[in-house]
Parts: structure tokens; C-alpha cells; sequence
């Protein structure tokens, strides 16, 4: 693909929409198409943004749980646009980070979304398998910091190893969708994992 036609498909209608209202990425029409759908956040809602550079997703919580609710971000690369003051963000690696400080002076968290995406090889086998960790680890502090009715959103990369990772969402949700929102781009092989109603334990 030459960079001109590259350009133009990365710079879509999402893409300047984005910029005309405000967005830190188009990736925030995912979030709002999925939350449309399913009803993940709601207002005074606690949320945890796994993975939420450049800001968009947090962006959009902050509207959505308003300034009676909370959202906490973590990412490795720090969040330059502007938030609200119900947004906090950490710098930091999922992996490593003590999950007492995304709680904070927190309960625990209402909804727990993750569009965490691994340093890509290439190699379709180890994006895949990179990508199924990232959702494993979040949802493992879903399992330690959600609260009894939270909701669970990640985005995967589909391929070796997502009927056992679905089979662990089917685990710790009653009902469990796989989501590909409008917004995603042409050829892209990743998907969203919708999980409600946690189960107890």
C-alpha cells in the first residue's frame, strides 16, 4: 500500500470525526458502540481503563459515569490530552503494577475495559498469544478489584488460544459476547470480549 492511500484509510470519517469533536482517537466509536449496546457504564460508575493511551476510552467514561463517578487509567506511555477530574491515570505495566494502587481510595470497580494490544511481531501466532495474555491479566484484576456486579470489556486478537480464553470468560460471566464494532478497521483481526453478570466467587 502506498503511504498516500495508507494515509487516507487511517485518516477515515472515524478518524476526522475524532479530531472534529474532540477525541483523543477514533478508537472511542468502539467503546461508545459497545456501550451503547450493552449498557457497560452508567453514571457514578467506577471504571478501570486497562491500557488507555492516548485517552479517548477515558475520555468518553468520564462523560458517561459523570463527576459523581471514577475512572482510573494505566499504560505505559503517559496521557497527555486533558481529563476531568473523575479521571486519574497511572504510567505503569499491567503486569507488574500492585493493584492496590489503581483501587486507590476506591471499593472496587464497576466496569473493568481493556483495549490493551501487545507490541506486534508480525507473526501472527505470537500477536495472538501476546494479545490473549494481555486479556487473561485483565481479567484477573477484574476477578481482584470488580465489584460483585461488574461488567468486563477487552479487546483480543483472534486466533490459537481464544476458545480456551472464551471458555475462561464463560467461567466468570453468565453471558459472554464477541463484538466486532462498526468502527473497527477493514482487515483487522481483532475483537471485543463483552462479559456481564460476574459470578460469584
Amino acid at each position: 500500500m502506498s503511504r498516500l492511500r495508507d494515509k487516507r484509510t487511517r485518516h477515515d470519517r472515524y478518524y476526522k470525526r475524532a479530531k472534529k469533536e474532540q477525541y483523543a482517537s477514533r478508537a472511542v466509536y468502539k467503546l461508545a458502540e459497545i456501550d451503547k449496546r450493552f449498557g457497560l457504564l452508567r453514571p457514578g460508575g467506577r471504571v478501570l481503563d486497562l491500557g488507555c493511551w492516548p485517552g479517548s476510552w477515558s475520555q468518553y467514561c468520564a462523560e458517561r459515569v459523570g463527576p459523581g463517578g471514577a475512572v482510573v487509567g494505566i499504560d505505559r506511555n503517559p496521557v497527555e490530552v486533558a481529563l476531568p477530574s473523575q479521571v486519574r491515570t497511572l504510567r505503569g505495566n499491567v503486569f507488574e503494577v500492585d493493584p492496590t494502587t489503581l483501587l486507590g481510595d476506591l471499593e472496587a470497580f464497576d466496569a473493568v475495559i481493556s483495549d490493551m494490544a501487545p507490541d506486534t511481531t508480525g507473526i501472527r501466532f505470537t500477536d495472538v498469544t501476546r494479545s490473549v495474555d494481555l486479556v487473561e491479566r485483565a481479567l484477573a484484576l477484574a476477578d481482584e478489584l470488580g465489584s460483585p456486579d461488574c461488567v468486563f470489556l477487552a479487546k483480543i486478537f483472534v486466533g490459537h488460544g481464544f476458545d480456551e480464553l472464551l471458555g475462561h470468560m464463560k467461567a466468570r460471566f453468565r453471558k459472554v459476547k464477541t463484538v466486532k464494532p462498526d468502527s473497527t478497521r477493514s482487515g483487522s483481526m481483532e475483537q471485543y470480549l463483552v462479559g456481564r453478570e460476574k459470578r460469584p466467587g
